[in-house]
């Protein structure tokens, strides 16, 4: 599978890609790393590994479907099978949908339906709810509304602060993440 990732931030979502590749744990290569924050830390782990990049600003361009078709093109040209969201804050629109249905995968900090959108982690805690957790789902034109693919619950303690929930949902996406990506690999997804 040759795969891009979008992230907008510290990128350690693709950090757990880029070390299950090299670990022989999934079957994949990182063909692009795409980011709407030229600057953001996650660029320079692609760097570390070598692995292209195509950083953009959103205000530099004429709306979503401008810049998704500059996507687009950086897309193609690197062969892009399949799209994995790891914290990229935007939404996905037509454009990027049209191309790829069915093959961009997204990463959300609760347990969907609970708690959608910015964060979630702040939303469980602030609910008060004891259990929370990662989902993985396909990215439709919702927000947090795709089909689910997979989920990992999280007990919230009362001694936990945001932080630990934090620290605790990270340590169950860097493993759920590539794992379900390889499970969908082996089961012959259609990445094509």
């Amino acid at each position: 599978m040759k795969l891009a990732v979008f992230a907008s931030g510290s990128g350690s979502n693709f950090q757990a890609f880029a070390e299950a590749v090299e670990e022989g744990r999934l079957d994949a290569e990182i063909v692009l790393l795409v980011c709407d924050r030229p600057g953001a830390l996650v660029e320079g782990r692609a760097a570390a590994k070598d692995i292209p990049v195509f950083s953009f600003d959103p205000k530099a361009y004429d709306g979503k479907a401008a810049f998704e078709r500059a996507i687009l093109s950086e897309l193609k040209k690197k062969g892009a099978d399949f799209i994995a969201l790891a914290g990229y804050m935007r939404l996905i629109g037509p454009v990027l949908l049209g191309a790829y249905p069915r093959r961009i995968m997204n990463i959300h900090p609760s347990l969907l339906p609970a708690f959608p959108g910015l964060d979630a982690i702040g939303q469980a805690f602030d609910a008060g709810v004891k259990l929370t957790g990662v989902t993985l789902h396909y990215v439709d034109e919702g927000m947090d509304t795709g089909p689910i693919i997979a989920q990992e619950a999280v007990r919230i303690h009362e001694s936990d602060t945001r932080e630990t929930v934090q620290k605790k949902v990270q340590t169950i996406e860097h493993s759920l993440y590539p794992k379900t990506l390889q499970q969908l690999i082996e089961k012959g997804v259609n990445v094509k």
